[in-house]
């Protein structure tokens, strides 16, 4: 899977995310200057740089001996666990809630890093990316453009793609495709004739060449805060669980091994194909809660992960689904 290089994206070797992670690495785990730089993918002087940095923010200190130090051994195992690039886990909230809101920030702190001039990046929906523009800080960028991925709802709602998408575009100053129609469509035949008579190939074709994907998923089960629940009708998903599916990545429906649910609603859903999400040379998954670790693992199998944004219940859960097989 190709990858986005840190090496040539050096706003990645800045973030503190990264910079707690190369203390860690150094401090905790007894590696020497040149390994961290190695596991990282940056310069040896890249990690000299991070480390006095954090001993110059107290991080060393602070974040690592108090607490947070428990995040950063969470993310390292998830990297090894489900060879990612990066993980990045934030302390547990006590609601869905708050979980999707401090992940979200962890999202908007490291896009507001990691998206590099002449890039196109493509954004799905769901709470969590929303609450990111809340720390989504960038400098104006060149040559940027931002894609949505699937269509928006056509009730006001304070979650919806497109809003996300605008906004998103807006703070970098970048172009911005917006994917102008309905999330859900009427038959198989009407889909088509939006793609191919009414301009969104132009869209399509844009989602073939992306550099940065970002995309949420949820779980659809009983007690599942998932958004899909409240735009699908409730027959629909009681055969959607029934079929075995654990997994809602952009209104696309997977079980637990990543495999699209067969089930007439999938040609009805206005969103760029997950195959093709799979292609971005980099992909960003951002989900949090410990009931969705299936969903989460079933997106990573289907599309593939670079950076995982989550929190410290999903994490632990995602890294008993991963031991489980071994313990049996």
């Amino acid at each position: 899977m190709a990858r986005l290089r840190r090496d040539t994206h050096t706003a990645y070797s800045e973030s503190a995310a990264l910079r707690l992670r190369a203390a860690w690495l150094y401090y905790n785990q007894g590696l020497t200057q040149k390994d961290v730089a190695e596991k990282l993918g940056v310069s040896r002087t890249t990690v000299v740089r991070m480390l006095d940095e954090a001993l110059k923010r107290s991080e060393v200190q602070i974040w690592i001996d108090e607490g947070v130090g428990d995040c950063v051994e969470l993310a390292v195992r998830l990297e090894k666990a489900y060879g990612l690039d990066e993980a990045v886990v934030v302390p547990a909230a006590d609601s869905a809630e708050a979980t999707a809101r401090s992940v979200g920030l962890a999202l908007g702190q490291f896009l507001t890093e990691a998206i590099p001039d002449d890039c196109t990046v493509g954004v799905g929906w769901g709470r969590t990316l929303t609450a990111s523009l809340a720390s989504f800080r960038p400098a104006r960028r060149e040559r940027v453009k931002v894609v949505s991925l699937l269509g928006g709802v056509v009730e006001a709602h304070h979650i919806n793609p497109i809003e996300y998408t605008w906004r998103l575009a807006s703070q970098l100053g970048a172009e911005c495709y917006l994917f102008l129609a309905p999330l859900l469509v009427d038959s198989r035949e009407t889909k088509r004739s939006l793609i191919e008579k009414c301009g969104l190939k132009t869209l399509f074709d844009r989602a073939e060449n992306m550099d940065i994907a970002v995309v949420s998923c949820g779980d659809i089960g009983p007690r599942s805060s998932s958004l899909s629940r409240d735009f699908i009708a409730r027959d629909e998903l009681e055969e959607l669980i029934a079929a075995g599916c654990v997994c809602d990545t952009m209104c696309n429906f997977l079980d637990a091994e990543g495999r699209t649910i067969d089930h007439p609603i999938r040609h009805r859903v206005m969103s760029i194909d997950l195959d093709t999400v799979s292609k971005a040379r980099h992909i960003v998954l951002v989900s949090g809660g410990a009931h969705r670790a299936p969903a989460i693992r079933a997106t990573i199998r289907r599309i593939g992960c670079n950076t995982l944004i989550t929190d410290e219940g999903a994490a632990q859960a995602m890294l008993r689904l991963a031991e489980a097989p071994a313990a049996a």
